[in-house]
């Protein structure tokens, strides 16, 4: 019973660390990634649909992404998603493609971008907390019931705070990463 616990705190956790890498990859560094384009949806036939389901996205130099539509009829409406979004981008059309260049990162977006990595950060460290506070709840309730005994409880508590503590230092790591990349000229 606690090592189903442990290893349900484990997962999601796991998942909350895939999630602030997802946010991770959407920040905007001085090089083109078509990460950066995840999360743009189009309407496609009157569905909001991910851009890279209706579009090939491609790294055409360092600074430039191509936006390569499958449907012609399309390129107005990835035009104007990506108008739409909040990343500052102006789209080039030309015939059937969109050249999306991205300009240099000024060192007041730059410092804007690492506070955004931070604010990020601190939601999946938050998130972490949560997911341990559930699993503690959830063995003190056992030991509430008499399934376990108080050494099974503390011992419970203490791997599940050290897996806490590990995943936090993940965090951090991953934000370490993140800031040094921001911040490379």
């Amino acid at each position: 019973m606690i090592e189903t616990i442990k290893a349900d705190a484990d997962e999601r956790m796991g998942k909350t660390l895939q999630s602030l890498h997802a946010a991770f990859a959407r920040l905007r560094t001085g090089r083109a990634s078509p990460s950066l384009l995840d999360g743009i949806e189009v309407s496609y036939y009157g569905t909001d649909t991910p851009l890279s389901q209706v579009a090939n996205i491609i790294v055409e130099d360092a600074r430039t992404l191509t936006i390569s539509p499958w449907e012609k009829s399309m390129l107005p409406e990835i035009e104007k998603a990506i108008l739409k979004s909040d990343l500052g981008l102006n789209p080039a059309t030309s015939k059937d493609v969109i050249h999306l260049p991205l300009p240099p990162l000024t060192e007041e977006n730059r410092k804007d971008l690492t506070r955004q990595a931070r604010q990020e950060a601190e939601n999946a460290k938050v998130a972490i907390r949560n997911i341990r506070r559930d699993a503690i709840g959830s063995v003190r309730e056992l030991s509430k019931e008499k399934e376990i005994t108080q050494d099974e409880d503390r011992r419970a508590e203490e791997d599940i705070q050290q897996l806490t503590d590990r995943r936090i230092a993940e965090v951090d790591h991953a934000l370490e990463e993140k800031e040094a990349d921001l911040l490379e000229i």
